[in-house]
């Protein structure tokens, strides 16, 4: 398993446009990736389930990465959020 911490600076956190992005780059990968915030965790591949965190600007997201090129899609990932949130 390969993780990795962020801090959502989008003004409005993660709101529908960039968690549906975000679903749609999640099922590209073979790897489970699991978002864990302080409010619970939700599977990548599951828009209502990332809706349901109430992500919000300011909060950390650890992003997990298992399975199959772990590592590459967690940089991969990273980057979507460095990029989107």
């Amino acid at each position: 398993m390969v993780a990795f911490h962020y801090t959502i600076t989008d003004e409005v956190g993660i709101h529908a446009r960039p968690a549906g992005i975000l679903v749609q780059e999640a099922k590209k990968h073979p790897a489970t990736i699991t978002l864990k915030t302080a409010k619970g965790s939700a599977d990548a591949r599951k828009l209502l389930a990332i809706m349901s965190l109430g992500v919000k600007q300011g909060d950390e997201v650890t992003v997990e990465v298992s399975g199959e090129n772990e590592e590459a899609t967690a940089q991969v990932i990273e980057e979507f959020f460095k990029t989107n949130l």
